[in-house]
């Protein structure tokens, strides 16, 4: 493997900051989007270090702007002393007009969600991947659970046998 491949396996392999696993487990994902995000200095160093968390996360959509609400970004010990360090508050989040105005009625008629994904870099900017959800019943994640198990009885078989 020539060094250039194996930079771009370390790069790609490093540009997770954060995942919502429960997003996966608690809805239906219909749609995805990526959103860049409004930061302040600390908060892209805390991202560095991949202190970052958005399980309780959620997106909101208000005068035609997106908002992440809930997500909780640690701040590190080089945080300016001055400078006041809220690691809860609300991001706005940057999309397309078009895709906004997209997600607005989607949200709004057909009764949608709006989850954050995950936290990753696109070419040294940190992005939100949004997914347009809607709820899962209980019923519906005994089922995924049953399938995910059988799955992976599925494949413990296959390798006994081949």
């Amino acid at each position: 493997m020539s060094k250039k491949e194996d930079n771009k396996k370390e790069k790609e392999g490093d540009r997770r900051i954060a995942e919502n696993r429960r997003a996966r487990h608690d809805y239906f994902i219909e749609e995805s989007h990526e959103a860049g995000l409004m930061l302040q200095g600390w908060e892209v160093k805390s991202l560095r270090e991949g202190r970052a968390q958005i399980t309780e996360a959620y997106v909101v959509l208000k005068n035609r702007e997106a908002w992440l609400i809930g997500a909780h970004f640690t701040p590190g010990k080089h945080t300016c002393t001055h400078e006041i360090a809220d690691s809860t508050r609300t991001r706005k989040l940057l999309m397309h007009e078009r895709e906004l105005a997209q997600l607005i009625g989607k949200v709004e008629r057909a009764g949608y969600t709006l989850i954050p994904l995950d936290l990753h870099w696109t070419r040294g900017r940190a992005k939100l991947q949004v997914g347009l959800a809607k709820g899962k019943k209980q019923h519906d994640k005994r089922a995924d659970l049953k399938e995910k198990d059988w799955q992976r009885d599925k494949e413990r078989i296959m390798r006994k046998h081949a």
